[in-house]
């Protein structure tokens, strides 16, 4: 398949993933196809026409049936009818991330997981700078991997950020550190409503890694748990390490007397006092350690590694604090996509509040919230194509139930019943899809709301 020149390459989707790839199917001589099922922004239009890639929208022509393989682009389903043809004739589809992988010439720590990804990206981003070691960042996560995998080497690192969808269609990517941080209902949308699906594909990250590599994961979710022992019985399996926020684990990072513990070849490290980790809560306290031992398995010392777990101070759209305004604090959470993601963002405050919920629904059980919202949540306002379901599901649960027709009269419906000293926390537990572009585009919506005010 890595033989290119002068093959009819198709690829799925032309938003910044595709588009990369078929940039570096054509430097690769290759003879790329685009074929995209929708509208094709014009940002991707001019990159594809200046590189004078041939390309259709709104359709899947014959000619993107006829293809030598497919690469697909992560917004592109299985289920589509393009996939679904290659698939059924027997003829190979590769994600974005896999194509770029054939490139690859760089160290790679991938990292996975329902929450919590890009934080980790991040800070493993911040842990290298700090150390002085080369990096990029790519992957679902700003820069398709397809558009830097030529400027990699030995000796620079590739930090990747990796959503299952781009798992569902990989051969041969294997991580040297791979990171899998939680497994909880996301993207049912796109795995039939089956968890099981969905699990399986974030689970491939694992799929070709052997001895020489290192597993990453999360003691505290049975599902990884369990797949982790599964690995560790097998003859070439990667070497394991765990992190919990609740148990000791044999080999990894866990909490003992507040101090956060670093347990590897049989001698225990203490690397610091939990308190001294620069962003609050449960599942902030796991990412650090994930983290720390992604750093350790690259080499990186302890020194760097503290520097970096106290320095941190998050991404932007996920739990940022925008404003304080007439003592109200407002939070944008917008990268809170899942129900999963909303309940962390409860858990990180122990202060009343008023919870702007709503977009494009991915199969939500809202009521898994129940818990958090009766003890902190006194007003819900709804917004997006998700408020009848959510009023199905929480009315009863909180005082109050809003519905607002817009994320603006959201903010303002908010700041009207908010007090001084709660919070107006914006975590959608849904796709921005429905009245947004991407989820940063509703994070800046929500803040200039907040901003108006």
């Amino acid at each position: 398949m890595r033989e290119l020149k002068d093959r009819h390459i198709v690829v799925a989707g032309a938003a910044r993933s595709g588009v990369a790839a078929a940039i570096l199917l054509k430097r690769k001589g290759a003879l790329p196809f685009v074929s995209d099922s929708g509208k094709i922004n014009p940002t991707s239009v001019a990159r594809l026409t200046e590189s004078d890639i041939e390309f259709e929208e709104n359709q899947h022509s014959e000619k993107a049936f006829e293809g030598d393989f497919l690469v697909v682009s992560p917004g592109v389903p299985t289920s589509s009818s393009i996939v679904q043809h290659y698939l059924t004739n027997n003829r190979a589809v590769f994600s974005e991330i896999e194509f770029a992988s054939w490139f690859n010439e760089s160290p790679t720590v991938a990292v996975t997981g329902s929450n919590g990804k890009t934080t980790v990206a991040n800070w493993l981003a911040h842990t290298w700078k700090l150390s002085g070691k080369e990096y990029i960042l790519a992957g679902n996560i700003g820069t398709a991997f397809t558009e830097q995998v030529e400027v990699t080497q030995p000796d620079k690192t590739a930090l990747l950020e990796i959503s299952s969808f781009q798992l569902d269609h990989i051969d041969s990517f294997r991580p040297d550190v791979s990171i899998l941080l939680n497994i909880t209902e996301d993207h049912l949308d796109r795995y039939n409503h089956n968890f099981t699906q969905y699990a399986n594909s974030k689970l491939k990250i694992t799929k070709n890694q052997t001895s020489s590599d290192w597993f990453i994961y999360n003691f505290d979710d049975p599902i990884i748990s369990e797949h982790a022992l599964e690995l560790s019985n097998k003859s070439d399996s990667p070497k394991i390490l765990a992190f919990s926020s609740s148990k000791e684990v044999p080999n990894g990072a866990f909490i003992r007397n507040g101090n956060l513990i670093l347990k590897l070849n049989n001698e225990e490290e203490n690397l610091m006092q939990i308190g001294e980790i620069g962003l609050s809560g449960t599942h902030n306290l796991q990412n650090g350690m994930a983290t720390a031992l992604a750093a350790r398995a690259s080499e990186i010392k302890n020194e760097f590694i503290r520097e970096s777990l106290k320095s941190f101070e998050g991404v932007a759209h996920r739990l940022e604090f925008v404003r304080e305004y007439k003592g109200i604090k407002y939070i944008n959470d917008s990268k809170a996509t899942n129900v999963n993601a909303v309940w962390y963002a409860l858990d990180s405050f122990n202060t009343p509040m008023v919870l702007i919920l709503g977009g494009r629904d991915k199969g939500n059980d809202y009521s898994l919230l129940n818990h958090q919202i009766r003890e902190k949540v006194h007003t819900i306002v709804a917004i997006g194509e998700a408020r009848e379901l959510i009023k199905k599901q929480l009315k009863n649960v909180v005082p109050n139930f809003l519905e607002a027709k817009s994320l603006k009269d959201a903010v303002k419906q908010s700041r009207k019943v908010a007090k001084r000293g709660e919070i107006v926390l914006m975590s959608p537990a849904c796709s921005s899809f429905d009245m947004f572009d991407n989820y940063e585009h509703r994070g800046n919506e929500f803040k200039q709301a907040v901003l108006d005010l």
